[in-house]
């Protein structure tokens, strides 16, 4: 009997184990289709289709991207916004106008009150340094575009490469672009791939060209896009423009690096120029601030506050240009 009871639990026991393995594997796939890698790309597929205006983006909606709430198509409708909307596309973070002014104004309010609390501002001059640090979100989405760019830049080369030798085994341009889609690395493959899906979904080739060329405001991408809708129109041989194309980006690339390398130590200099005089009256402030409380204080303080803004932006524009080569 003892036997049997024994058996019959550890039967329990091994099943009870299976099951929770199961539930387990369960949670996982379920977790990956919802939150995955692929899942992301789908969701920001989506909605760069949507953003972009698409017709025919319900067909493979499919309840992966979300409608716009109320608050973000009253945003979206304001000319004024419309190029902050364009960068928030451009830098791939999948943020909303609203996350993003709302994030502004949470960064602001935060800034006022370390200033006014904690290193004891007055009024006036902790709003204006909130007002200053609600730009940081804004240069957080910059930075994030710029990183995205750039990494679509250094991808463009072998993505043209492919195309081309698709287009050599016989393809045509339509699924040279899909196979580029499938296999270049991240975010010029989703770009590539959303300009695929508006061609299979009605839109013309000019059109969805066009389209990666707004989203990808790049030098390169706009001599691929000009490239083959010349062919189109004129003919030629595709593949040859390609390949050319994709060694001129190569030496451009290479001359900037160059370039990037014998600038370094300006833009170091420039950098630590700006940074300073900030630093430097903060921890005078936090130290001494009798001694700093006179700049803002008093009138004579107020007008030098004024006066160093004014030629410190003078200055940097003036370095920026200085260190800042084009190629």
């Amino acid at each position: 009997m003892d036997f049997i009871l024994s058996n019959s639990l550890q039967t329990t026991l091994v099943l009870v184990f299976i099951a929770v393995v199961l539930a387990v594997e369960a949670g996982v796939l379920w977790w990956r289709g919802r939150h995955g890698g692929e899942a992301r790309r789908r969701r920001q597929r989506l909605r760069g289709l949507a953003a972009r205006g698409a017709a025919s983006v319900s067909a493979v909606k499919g309840g992966g991207a979300r409608e716009p709430s109320p608050l973000e198509q009253r945003l979206r409708a304001l000319p004024r916004l419309q190029p902050l909307q364009r960068v928030l596309l451009e830098s791939g973070l999948g943020w909303s106008l609203a996350r993003l002014l709302g994030t502004c104004a949470a960064v602001a309010l935060a800034a006022a009150a370390v200033l006014r609390l904690w290193v004891w501002m007055p009024l006036m001059p902790a709003l204006a340094g909130g007002l200053a640090a609600a730009s940081l979100p804004l240069a957080y989405v910059a930075f994030w575009r710029g990183r995205r760019l750039r990494r679509v830049e250094a991808q463009l080369p072998e993505a043209l490469d492919l195309i081309g030798r698709a287009m050599r085994a016989g393809h045509g341009f339509t699924a040279a672009l899909q196979m580029a889609g499938d296999e270049a690395p991240e975010p010029l493959a989703g770009e590539l791939r959303m300009a695929h899906d508006e061609i299979s979904f009605g839109v013309s080739l000019e059109q969805a060209l066009g389209s990666l060329g707004e989203r990808l405001p790049l030098t390169d991408v706009r001599y691929f896009v000009v490239s083959v809708l010349i062919q189109r129109d004129s003919g030629g041989n595709l593949t040859e423009v390609l390949a050319k194309l994709a060694a001129l980006i190569r030496e451009r690339q290479k001359l900037q690096g160059k370039v990037r390398v014998l600038s370094a130590n300006g833009r170091f200099s420039a950098w630590v120029l700006v940074v300073m005089p900030f630093a430097l009256g903060a921890l005078m402030n936090v130290f001494n601030p009798a001694f700093m409380s006179p700049l803002w204080t008093d009138p004579m303080g107020l007008v030098m506050l004024k006066g160093m803004a004014l030629l410190m932006v003078v200055g940097i524009f003036i370095m920026r240009r200085i260190v800042r080569i084009r190629v």
